[in-house]
């Protein structure tokens, strides 16, 4: 059988299976009816952690622009001797794709460009001169590499060029086989790295050619041309010489060995296996959580994801199931750019097409590499957040070095508000970022209950930022601990202070996850009693003159103050210093201080409002953020007061310009809306709001080492089940009611809508 014809045979019975599933592979899909013409607006994302795509999906000229998420400028070791704002540089975009195909675009019909998340697979078709034309794409996590698939229905049906291109103007070479073309290079910082792109067709032959650029790239003089193929693959990976560790300078092999292993492998293996083994490898993660907020009519789905962003922001048209693709959009990024064995998500995840992007693409510790991994736990993805995790442990000693430098005769470490790859720093101290990044290393365990973590990783790290706050905290006259030099980000008109609000939250967290983490080993009494003594003594939260929770100890707060930061709920969320059961008076002052920031503001300052309102137990407010963050934005210029923040027709969150932390801080603001465990109980819909009627969730986490599954109907729960991965003590609460009982690991307790147990409670999750 010829390959074209099996590879249309292959398609039809994928997508016939999934329809037989009652599935419809459209309800999980972004779709568009043209090509995308700009990177950050129009253009959509793949990745397998370390490595980003762009697909534009062209008919003419096909462009997929990718990064590799080590592949950084600026210094590798901080500057001696000692300076304040170091060189760190910036996150590096890595080189392009270019195929021409010569479709012109006048000539097409039928197109259609797709990015199914269940699967992770961009897809474009179309027809042209009778012939239909299909690209598949997708980023392999366990092989490595970026495959891009031409296919068509009928033999003979390509003839064109393949060329790469590099952002440092690289040497790019061609096999003698013109299979493959390899850029290497050599950043200022000796940060060494390299691409390969190998070209594999049925039918016809390859050639090297000389590519035209009518998009005014640097290219090389070299590139690939392909003739009357019935089908082309490319398969490309990249990769630096970074290694995480700082003893060898954050320098390891080159690039070029491991590389080549990937392509080859992948080469032998062909496209159909690895697109298998993909799937299979995304769905593992991905296939966790199900969301139904609704159901969508074909009405809605036979129109275009900007059609409907455009009928649900100008128009005000309810589609739940458009929310619910939102949300489950931020866990496809956060599987996508986030991948044990790598660096964490920055600013942008993996994605950057600029040497200079917004912010450096940097790790922005004062809350938007914290908000990226938000959803972390909470959405069933915890294996995503070991990068963050790994990222802080590696550069311990970096910050520490830096912070006696700073702060003289301390222990333990802080750090700066922005920071590369390599723990290189600038800008202002942000004395309590080390305790926020402390509250993701509890969180891990706090969810997943593994005291070997615990023990080995989390605790000598909360144990250690405790030491620099011992040493750091001031004692007043009348016993009170204040915070000496603390701001409230990013109010620049104010020089630090003691006492600011934002500090003194973030320490008494720190200090509330140490106590309870020597509890859980049954270890370092002493210790931890001493840090339960200095919490006490900590300046709590106060309510100020106009009934706000205070942002500073001194009267400032001006209610007509905008601000896109509101750091000073950090103890409403993701904090829990504050909460409507314990503190309610202090819940009632965070009303206040929201109500008077407003709604409209930056993308990411949306998202984290969505979660304040949701800890809140206002459903409905929360919902009017999320419909406030659902708004189709087309501008790219930084803006940071109230207007630009939204989403682009791509579903990527606006600042602007693009930041990713807008998307995932709104996937945790789903969990909490639907789901809540902070404050020593599993809370089921406590913000349901009346858009969502009628839904179901499958496979949110709760802390103490749950799962959970719920549905409601005319906005009152149905039904619940809780799985019990760890064998503890549960206390399930809806409205008024409460289910309590001991639990044994991998049972599942199934609850009326009374919270009444249903069965034997014997049954281990699937």
């Amino acid at each position: 059988m010829p390959v074209w014809i099996g590879v249309v045979a292959l398609i039809a019975v994928a997508v016939g299976a999934e329809m037989s599933r009652g599935n419809d592979i459209r309800t999980n899909t972004l779709w568009y009816e043209r090509p995308a013409n700009r990177w950050m607006t129009e253009a959509l994302p793949i990745g397998n952690g370390p490595m980003g795509a762009m697909l534009f999906g062209g008919t003419d000229i096909e462009r997929i622009q990718f990064n590799e998420i080590s592949l950084w400028s600026g210094r590798r070791m901080a500057t001696e001797p000692y300076v304040e704002n170091d060189d760190m540089g910036g996150h590096q975009a890595f080189g392009d794709i270019f195929i021409h195909l010569g479709h012109a675009p006048d000539k097409v019909s039928h197109y259609r460009r797709e990015l199914n998340i269940d699967r992770a697979v961009h897809r474009v078709t179309y027809e042209y001169e009778g012939v239909r034309y299909q690209q598949t794409a997708f980023a392999s996590h366990p092989a490595g590499v970026i495959v891009i698939e031409l296919t068509a229905n009928k033999p003979a049906a390509y003839s064109g060029r393949v060329w790469l291109t590099d952002m440092h103007e690289a040497q790019i070479s061609t096999s003698s086989d013109n299979h493959r073309l390899r850029s290497e290079g050599k950043i200022g910082n000796g940060f060494e790295y390299e691409a390969q792109l190998h070209v594999l067709h049925h039918g016809g032959k390859l050639k090297r050619a000389v590519p035209e650029n009518p998009l005014r790239i640097p290219v090389s003089p070299f590139g690939v041309s392909f003739e009357k193929c019935d089908s082309v693959s490319l398969i490309l990976s990249a990769g630096t010489n970074f290694k995480q560790d700082h003893t060898t300078e954050w320098l390891g092999e080159h690039p070029h060995a491991a590389v080549t292993k990937r392509v080859d492998t992948a080469v032998k293996r062909g496209v159909e296996s690895l697109l298998d083994e993909h799937v299979a490898d995304f769905q593992a993660l991905f296939g966790r959580v199900s969301l139904d907020l609704g159901r969508p009519s074909p009405e809605l789905l036979a129109k275009s994801t900007r059609e409907r962003l455009t009928d649900y922001t100008q128009n005000n048209v309810a589609d739940p199931h458009l929310e619910a693709l939102f949300c489950q959009f931020g866990r496809y990024l956060l599987i996508s750019c986030s991948r044990p064995g790598s660096l964490p998500a920055n600013l942008q995840g993996v994605w950057n097409h600029s040497n200079r992007p917004a912010w450096a693409g940097d790790y922005h510790s004062n809350i938007n590499v914290e908000m990226n991994y938000w959803p972390a736990e909470a959405a069933n993805l915890a294996e995503c957040h070991v990068p963050f995790i790994d990222y802080v442990d590696s550069l311990r000693e970096v910050y520490a070095k830096k912070t006696q430098k700073h702060y003289g005769e301390v222990r333990g470490w802080t750090l700066q508000t922005m920071n590369n790859a390599c723990g290189v720093q600038s800008w202002k101290w942000n004395p309590p970022g080390s305790a926020w990044y402390a509250q993701h290393l509890w969180e891990h365990y706090a969810f997943g209950r593994d005291i070997d973590y615990l023990r080995e990783t989390a605790y000598p790290i909360l144990k250690e930022i405790c030491h620099f706050w011992e040493d750091h905290l001031k004692r007043r006259p009348d016993g009170t601990l204040v915070t000496p030099d603390g701001w409230s980000p990013e109010q620049y008109k104010y020089e630090p202070e003691e006492g600011v609000t934002y500090d003194q939250e973030l320490v008494y967290d720190l200090f509330t996850n140490t106590i309870e983490a020597a509890d859980a080993l049954g270890e370092d009494e002493e210790f931890r009693d001493h840090i339960a003594a200095m919490r006490e003594d900590l300046l709590k939260p106060a309510i100020g003159s106009w009934g706000q929770l205070k942002e500073w100890e001194i009267e400032r707060d001006d209610p007509e103050d905008k601000h896109r930061h509101v750091s000073h709920l950090f103890a409403l969320y993701p904090g829990r210093q504050i909460s409507m059961a314990q503190t309610p008076e202090l819940a009632e002052a965070c009303r206040v201080s929201l109500n008077a920031r407003g709604d409209e503001s930056t993308g990411w300052s949306r998202a984290w409002k969505i979660n304040f309102w949701a800890r809140l137990g206002d459903g409905d407010r929360a919902h009017r953020l999320l419909r406030s963050l659902l708004n189709l934005v087309t501008g790219t210029k930084t803006i940071y007061g109230d207007s630009g923040g939204g989403v682009y027709s791509n579903l990527l969150c606006s600042h602007p310009p693009f930041q990713i932390d807008g998307n995932l801080g709104a996937t945790a603001g789903y969990c909490e809306m639907l789901l809540q465990s902070h404050a020593g109980q599993i809370q089921l819909l406590p913000a349901l709001p009346a858009a969502w009627p009628t839904g179901s969730v499958k496979g949110l986490c709760a802390r103490g080492g749950f799962e959970v599954e719920m549905t409601w109907k005319d906005s009152r729960l149905t039904s619940a089940v809780i799985h019990s991965k760890s064998g503890q003590p549960c206390r399930v609460t809806y409205k008024d009611k409460t289910w309590e009982s001991d639990t044994k690991a991998d049972a599942s307790y199934h609850l009326d809508q009374n919270l009444n147990r249903q069965g034997d409670g014997n049954v281990t999750p699937e």
